[in-house]
């Protein structure tokens, strides 16, 4: 099971907010899918995902969408994703 916090940000005010779960387990070919799912709940458009957001995400547990990562134009600064597992 995977649970991601996503969240838009302006500056340091988080505009839109959303827990995202599924049951699948996350792994690199279904990122992608997990993001575009994300994004269709919040209501953005879908960013560009590039080896470096994977990587971030599998390493950090967090990634982050900049402007540059979207075709289509945003009302905010960043988009972030951070991995929202509760540890018992």
């Amino acid at each position: 099971m995977i649970r991601i916090w996503a969240r838009t940000m302006n500056g340091d005010k988080i505009t839109r907010s959303f827990i995202y779960e599924s049951i699948d387990t996350l792994k690199e070919d279904t990122f992608k899918l997990h993001i575009a799912n994300i994004c269709h709940e919040i209501d953005i458009p879908t960013p560009l995902v590039i080896a470096n957001h994977i990587s971030n995400f599998e390493n950090f547990n967090n990634a982050v969408f900049l402007p540059r990562d979207f075709v289509e134009s945003i009302d905010f600064d960043k988009f972030v994703i951070e991995n929202a597992v509760i540890l018992k």
